[in-house]
C-alpha cells in the first residue's frame, strides 16, 4: 500500500497549504517592501502602531506576530531610523510604550496605493466574498486549541 495512504498528501496538508498560500500573497509585498529597503517585520509594526496608535510593546507583538526579543530589536532600529519614537510608561516605568513617527507614517502613505493595488489584485481574482470567508475561517482556526 500506498505510504501515502496513511497520511494526508502534502497538497492538501494545512501547514503546507498556510504556507503556499502566504507566500502567494506576500511574494509581490515583498518586492514593494525590497524598493523602500524595509523588512516584513518593520511593514507589519508600522501598520500596527498606524492602526491602534501609542501601545506598549507586547501588543505590538502579538498585533504584528513577532517574538518580545526580536521586537525589541527591530524597535531600536526603527527609533534610530526615525519611524516610531519610545517612551517609559507613565504609570509603570517597566513599559515601553510605542508609537509611530511622521516619517513612519510617511513611509505607509508612500507605498498605500502600491499595497493596495496587491489587495486590488487578490479581490479582482478572489471576489470579496471569498476573501471575507477565508479571513473569516483563519480567526475561527486561530481559536482553535490543539
Amino acid at each position: 500500500m500506498n505510504r501515502q495512504s496513511h497520511t494526508t498528501r502534502t497538497s492538501r496538508a494545512l501547514p503546507i497549504a498556510l504556507l503556499r498560500a502566504r507566500e502567494t500573497v506576500m511574494a509581490p509585498i515583498r518586492d514593494m517592501l525590497q524598493g523602500i529597503q524595509l523588512t516584513e517585520q518593520k511593514w507589519r509594526i508600522l501598520r500596527v502602531l498606524d492602526e491602534m496608535g501609542e501601545v506598549e510593546q507586547s501588543t505590538i507583538a502579538n498585533e504584528a506576530c513577532l517574538l518580545l526579543p526580536s521586537l525589541t530589536r527591530i524597535l531600536r532600529t526603527m527609533e534610530t531610523d526615525g519611524q516610531i519614537s519610545r517612551r517609559q510608561g507613565s504609570t509603570d516605568k517597566r513599559r515601553t510604550m510605542v508609537k509611530i513617527t511622521d516619517e513612519g507614517r510617511q513611509i505607509l502613505e508612500e507605498n498605500l496605493a502600491t499595497s493596495l493595488a496587491i489587495h486590488n489584485t487578490i479581490e479582482a481574482q478572489m471576489g470579496q466574498e471569498k476573501i471575507d470567508n477565508l479571513l473569516d475561517l483563519l480567526e475561527e482556526l486561530q481559536a482553535v486549541k490543539v
